[in-house]
């Protein structure tokens, strides 16, 4: 929602102010309320949501910040992803595992658990307008990045024409690249049926425009799945791309989408 009305060139702070930033907004509790007609524990459930809201992935993470152990924790993540809160994540192409991590299906609940508390005392006092610059609009697009990149794989599965072959599966990819011993995390990949054609993504909600280096980048990130298949490489970025970039896309297998792209004819 927040994207589409970017791409109509909406103002997205005024619906930000009113529904989650105003302690009158019918809206402003409703976490908190949903928390309490659902659960019998609602403390501790939004302890769980709090850490998984404040970057505790794993479920021995989480377990630690709430201060319980992790079989019980298990029970009350697990009641989360049934109420469609939270969701379970494995790097694509791999078994669920140790690199497996909860995060915020609920984009409403991952809003609100991520700019909600830490201001809710100029919120209730009214000085929210004061500090909104600083502490909401600054981290707005460090928040929307993974936003974003759902965005894109949503636009891929069920909008994007002409691609190079029929997705079957997409999602992420975080792990260490067994070359440079380095972590990586690549945005989106693609697969076929058959795990044999990929789309290797990278999404950019920032001003700046997409440049060489960046298409470089993926070619490098697509070599830590070997060669068991073809490559196609896509590169979304709401601030555009340079003019090197454009050039390289004519004679490369690198398609560019911008934001007003996606949502060209929606």
């Amino acid at each position: 929602q927040y994207l589409r009305q970017i791409s109509d060139k909406l103002s997205i702070e005024d619906n930000i102010k009113n529904t989650f930033l105003n302690p009158n907004s019918a809206l402003f509790e409703e976490p908190e309320n949903l928390l309490k007609q659902e659960l019998r524990e609602p403390a501790v459930y939004n302890s769980v949501i709090t850490a998984i809201a404040e970057g505790a992935s794993r479920l021995n993470e989480i377990a630690t910040k709430v201060g319980i152990e992790s079989g019980p924790c298990s029970k009350y993540v697990r009641t989360l992803m049934e109420l469609g809160i939270v969701r379970k994540e494995t790097p694509m192409l791999e078994k669920e595992g140790k690199k497996t991590v909860y995060l915020l299906e609920n984009q409403f609940f991952r809003f609100w658990y991520r700019f909600v508390p830490q201001n809710i005392t100029a919120i209730v006092s009214g000085r929210i307008e004061r500090t909104y610059e600083k502490s909401v609009k600054s981290q707005l697009s460090d928040y929307m990045g993974l936003v974003f990149e759902k965005m894109c794989q949503a636009y891929l599965l069920r909008y994007a024409e002409n691609l190079p072959f029929e997705l079957s599966r997409i999602g992420q990819w975080w792990g260490s690249n067994p070359a440079t011993r380095k972590q990586v995390q690549i945005d989106i990949v693609g697969a076929d049926s058959e795990e044999k054609a990929f789309i290797i993504g990278s999404c950019k909600f920032k001003n700046e425009k997409s440049g060489i280096d960046e298409y470089e980048r993926l070619k490098h990130y697509a070599a830590v799945f070997g060669k068991r298949g073809t490559y196609h490489y896509y590169i979304f970025s709401k601030g555009g791309f340079t003019d090197g970039l454009i050039e390289k896309a004519k004679e490369d297998d690198v398609r560019l989408v911008t934001l007003d792209e996606m949502y060209e004819n929606r």
